[in-house]
Order: structure tokens, then sequence, then C-alpha cells
């Protein structure tokens, strides 16, 4: 299983590391269409991509989202996991999606954020691993 979490594909591709990056997303997301690999949504994605501003780009969000084959609600749970991740310098939805990763046993959580990324591997109460897209093909070897 895999949770995506990133915009990276509808960035600025002028810089190297973001054009490996989005292509990287791609290459994962192809996968998860072709069911080799799994894509896990949440309430948390839900809330942030209906937060996007910009209406092109929300719609590509969401269709990213169909591909999903779940999607994760709230429970007690997640909610007392990503208050508890807060309390360690992650920003209150980082934490949240965490929560939503880690309560629902996803393997891999995928994002280009560097500062979640940071702050997530210093996380030692995650059952997900939290991992960059490259680092993810990489690691998958695809």
């Amino acid at each position: 299983m895999i949770v995506v979490v990133c915009n990276v594909p509808f960035y600025d591709k002028s810089q190297p590391r973001i054009a490996v990056e989005a292509e990287a997303v791609l290459v994962i997301l192809a996968f998860c269409e072709s069911d080799r690999l799994r894509l896990v949504s949440s309430d948390a994605l839900l809330f942030e991509v209906g937060c996007i501003p910009d209406q092109n780009r929300k719609d590509d969000a969401y269709a990213i989202l169909k591909i999903a084959k779940e999607t994760v609600g709230l429970t007690p749970e997640i909610e007392v996991l990503a208050r508890r991740l807060g309390t360690s310098g992650l920003k209150p939805l980082d934490a949240l999606h965490l929560a939503f990763a880690s309560a629902t046993k996803v393997e891999y959580f995928c994002t280009c954020d560097d500062y979640l990324l940071k702050k997530a591997r210093n996380c030692s109460e995650l059952y997900t691993k939290v991992v960059s897209p490259t680092e993810l093909v990489m690691e998958l070897d695809i």
C-alpha cells in the first residue's frame, strides 16, 4: 500500500530536482492505476485538495485521488495520534496525514515536502515509512 501526498506533477519542472520528482510521481501513479501499487486517500487529503484555490489544479488533484482504492475516514485513534505527532513540531495537517497513514498501516507515505520528510523521519511511533517519490521508486525498483 502507498499514500502519495504531493502536488509536484503540477510544479514548474525547470528545476532538475523538481523534474525528477515529478517523473517519479507519475511513475508511481501509473503503477497505482495498473494496480501494481495501491493508492490510499484520506479525509485529510480530500480537505487539502478542497482548499486548492486554482480550479484547474484542484480538478487535477481530485483526478489523482480517484485512482485511490480506499479513502480512510477520521477516527478518534487517528485524531489522538495526530495530536501526539504534532508535538514533534509537525504542522497540524502534516501530522494528520501521517496519522492517517500510520493508523491505516500503509507501508509508505510519499511526499515531496522536505520539512515533512525530515520531521517525520524523527517520529519513532510511525508504522509507515516516509519517503520522497524518488526514494520510493528506487526502493521498490520501479
